[in-house]
C-alpha cells in the first residue's frame, strides 16, 4: 500500500509520501499534525438500537469516508435517528438475521478501502478508530481490537464470560498457530480486499471468531489494537453466553477440521506428483 500517515505541517496541506501533492477532496485530515488518504467505511449493525446510536455517532471522527448502517428490521426509530445524527450515512436493510449476516450486508455495502467493525450499543469508543487506522497503513492487513492487550479494558464481561473467552482465544492460538489476547471482540478493522481471502460464511455472533480464525489462516499481518468497552447504555444484549459460546466453539472445531482435510488433499497431490515423476 502506498497510502500512509504523514505529519501535516500547520497551514499547508498533507501530502502522501512518494506520490505528487494531492488535492483537498483526496486526503482526510485527522488532525493539524497528521493526514490520512485511505477512505474508511464504518459499519454499524442494529436492531432497535434508537437510544444508543447518539452515544455511537457522537464518537465518531468527521474524517471517515462513510457510514453504514444495516437496519435488522428495527420496530423503534433506529434509522431515522440514525439519519438525523449522521446526514450522509447510508442505510441498508438486512434481509436475514443475526449478527453475521448484518455484517457481510454491510461489507457488502462498503465503498472505503478500510473497513470498520463497530457495535450499535454505545460500548465501543469512535475515537479509538484512528489506532486502528493507523495499524493498518503502516503495513497490518487486520488490526484486531482487544480488551486483554496492555492498555485495554472492559467494563461488561463477567467472570464466566472472560474464563470462556480466555478458554476458547487459547484453543484458537494452540490449533492455528495465532497470538490473539482476545478471540470474541466485534471492534476490528480491516482493508477491504481481505474479504477476498476470507470468505465469511456464517451467521451469528460467532461471526468475530471466524474472521480471527481465517485471517490466520490466510496469512494475513495481524495487529492488536488496545481497546476499552463500556457498559451497553440502554437495552439488553442478544448475546446468550452458554448458547453463543457453544456455537464459537462449533466454528472453531469445523475450521481445525476443514484445515486437516486441506493439508491431506495438499499432501495426497504431493504424493500423485512424486508417483508420477518418478516412473
Amino acid at each position: 500500500m502506498s497510502s500512509v500517515l504523514r505529519p501535516a505541517i500547520p497551514g499547508q496541506e498533507p501530502a502522501i509520501a512518494d506520490q505528487q501533492p494531492i488535492t483537498a477532496d483526496v486526503y482526510r485530515p485527522i488532525s493539524s499534525h497528521l493526514a490520512i488518504t485511505p477512505p474508511v467505511s464504518v459499519v454499524i449493525p442494529a436492531m432497535n438500537e434508537a437510544e444508543n446510536l447518539p452515544y455511537v455517532f457522537k464518537t465518531l471522527p468527521d474524517w471517515i469516508h462513510e457510514v453504514i448502517l444495516v437496519d435488522g428490521n428495527s420496530t423503534d426509530d433506529t434509522v431515522q435517528v440514525a439519519r438525523d445524527l449522521w446526514p450522509g450515512v447510508k442505510v441498508v436493510e438486512q434481509q436475514g438475521k443475526g449478527k453475521g449476516d448484518a455484517l457481510i450486508t454491510g461489507f457488502e455495502a462498503c465503498t472505503g478501502d478500510i473497513i470498520v467493525m463497530v457495535d450499535a450499543d454505545g460500548s465501543a469508543d469512535g475515537n479509538e478508530i484512528v489506532s486502528y487506522v493507523s495499524a493498518l497503513v503502516s503495513g497490518a492487513d487486520f488490526a484486531k481490537g482487544s480488551r486483554f492487550a496492555n492498555g485495554g479494558g472492559t467494563d461488561d464481561m463477567t467472570p464466566i464470560r472472560k474464563l470462556g473467552n480466555w478458554a476458547l482465544c487459547t484453543v484458537v492460538n494452540k490449533k492455528f498457530g495465532a497470538r490473539y489476547t482476545d478471540l470474541c471482540y466485534g471492534y476490528n478493522a480491516f482493508w477491504r480486499h481481505c474479504l477476498d481471502k476470507i470468505d465469511l460464511d456464517c451467521t451469528g455472533f460467532e461471526i468475530e471468531t471466524l474472521i480471527n480464525i481465517r485471517v490466520v489462516k490466510a496469512g494475513l499481518k495481524v495487529q492488536e489494537i488496545p481497546s476499552h468497552e463500556y457498559l451497553r447504555i440502554h437495552g439488553a444484549s442478544n448475546l446468550r453466553a452458554v448458547h453463543d459460546g457453544l456455537r464459537v466453539l462449533r466454528v472453531i472445531l469445523k475450521e481445525r477440521s476443514n484445515r486437516r482435510a486441506l493439508r491431506s488433499r495438499s499432501h495426497s497431490r504431493v504424493l500423485s506428483t512424486s508417483r508420477g515423476e518418478s516412473s
